[in-house]
């Protein structure tokens, strides 16, 4: 029988960095696993060493998503090998423990059971695949070439216990490239257009449309409520919940200037924005370019908020195998973090994510996962793999 923990160590220490996406190995090693439960898993590349496993991809009622590829990691700070995989305290460590290689190893391990038990496994899907961190060749590769279809998901992404995330905050990443007019920088600000200084300016606006808060519609009201306080728990940072109202910002990259002498006559800054409900991304470009006249724009990726109805079964379904496991009812919610939910839902696939992990530890130093949550997700996606069998 698969042991949960000792599967996401075997995981965890198969490198798969995202820079640079090399995910052949971890993919193989998922093969095989995936042949000894009784599938017929298929390797596919979206790019060149950037692997997905799909098995069932086409015409199942129900679809398990996960990401192979992970954050990398150097190592210098950590209390542990980053690919080690240990198993101590009651924890998985490493890189990917909880983003996602848990829930990959949850969802594999729950399969297994099935099978051991008899369970038709015919219409249960899987799609593990590669670039989720940078947003490549991975379920967007398998989408565009239907190698697999529209059906309920359920993807294994961390969430925090006992709340599975029916929705994420848009998205917007753009590069800002500002021009000025250079002149000695003696004289500045009375002479001279400087584009670092511009940039700076679109920066305050943004802190300023941060201040707002944008109304996400009735029907979504009550379940913001529920998910400001379940992340500020989860998260253990007071007032965090409210960033799910407003518009986050993160000017992650800006390069310009020519000398400190010289006003600057270049500066090209790459912003991620990410969007609530209720704040339209083309208004919003709209006003960025108004604001930011003295730059060309180029939008990189744009994708509106998105979210699946409570009242779609998978929603019902996950959150009666969460209370059959847990003993009290889950509490959905949505988050400020992108995935791949929103291409799935983008294309039909209502789509919901539960999945166990350390949240405070994603993409930090000492990335752990507790083994009591990775062998409650287990038991829950045994619980879905029963209902849509």
């Amino acid at each position: 029988m698969i042991d949960v923990a000792r599967l996401t160590s075997q995981l965890v220490s198969i490198r798969s960095e995202n820079p640079p996406g090399e995910t052949v190995e971890c993919a193989e090693f998922v093969q095989d696993q995936l042949q000894r439960i009784g599938f017929n898993p298929e390797i596919t590349e979206g790019a060149p060493g950037r692997a997905n496993v799909v098995a069932n991809g086409r015409g199942a009622d129900l679809l398990f998503c996960g990401h192979l590829d992970v954050v990398p990691a150097d190592g210098r700070n950590w209390s542990c090998d980053p690919n080690g995989g240990e198993v101590r305290d009651g924890y998985v460590w490493g890189r990917g423990a909880t983003d996602m290689k848990g829930g990959c190893a949850a969802i594999i391990t729950a399969c297994a059971l099935a099978a051991e038990e008899d369970a038709d496994l015919d219409r249960i899907g899987i799609a593990f695949v590669a670039d989720e961190e940078t947003g490549g060749g991975g379920i967007g590769y398998l989408i565009r070439h239907s190698l697999i279809t529209p059906c309920d998901c359920v993807i294994a992404e961390p969430t925090p216990e006992g709340s599975p995330c029916l929705g994420q905050k848009g998205l917007i990443r753009a590069r800002f490239s500002f021009t000025g007019t250079p002149g000695h920088a003696s004289l500045y600000p009375a002479r001279g257009v400087s584009a670092i200084m511009e940039a700076v300016g679109l920066i305050e606006h943004l802190r300023r449309l941060h201040e707002r808060e944008f109304d996400p519609g009735p029907g979504l009201r009550p379940v913001i409520a529920d998910s400001e306080r379940v992340l500020e728990e989860a998260l253990a940072i007071p007032g965090s919940g409210q960033i799910l109202r407003r518009l986050s910002y993160n000017p992650g990259r800006i390069e310009g200037g020519e000398k400190a002498n010289i006003v600057a006559e270049r500066c090209d800054m790459e912003l991620d924005l990410r969007l609530p409900w209720g704040c339209d991304p083309g208004r919003l470009i709209a006003d960025l370019r108004a604001q930011a006249s003295r730059a060309t724009v180029e939008c990189l990726s744009r994708s509106p908020p998105s979210y699946t109805d409570p009242g779609e079964r998978v929603v019902r379904e996950v959150c009666a195998a969460i209370e059959a496991v847990r003993g009290r009812p889950a509490v959905p919610i949505v988050q400020w973090a992108a995935s791949d939910a929103r291409s799935l839902r983008l294309a039909g696939f209502p789509t919901v994510e539960y999945g166990p992990g350390d949240l405070a530890s994603i993409h930090g130093l000492d990335e752990r996962v507790p083994v009591r949550l990775l062998e409650d997700a287990t038991s829950i996606y045994r619980h879905l793999i029963d209902a849509y069998s």
